[in-house]
């Protein structure tokens, strides 16, 4: 797969998050725990985790690592930070 390919890829699966999740996936990329990232969401531990997990099958990562070099990725190639609140975002524009 070329890389202008990947990267499609990866564009159209991180179009496919909810603002939730991407609102979690902006926080671990912070280094948030789950505990930190639900108190600062204002909801519980436990759903951080469905979030978690809910957006970890969507963009195919198997660890957190891969799911920052992922964003990485996506970041250095549109050039764009993650919007904490997954709203006006280009990177799903496609």
């Amino acid at each position: 797969m070329r890389d202008s390919e990947s990267i499609q890829v990866l564009k159209d699966r991180f179009a496919s998050l909810t603002p939730r999740e991407r609102e979690v996936l902006a926080l671990l990329s912070q280094g948030l725990r789950n505990k930190q990232t639900a108190d600062r969401m204002g909801i519980s531990e436990v759903t951080v985790k469905v979030h978690r997990h809910n957006l970890m099958e969507k963009m195919q990562a198997t660890s957190v690592p891969m799911l920052i070099g992922m964003l990485e990725r996506l970041r250095n190639a549109t050039g764009e930070p993650l919007p904490p609140n997954g709203q006006g975002n280009s990177l799903a524009a496609g």
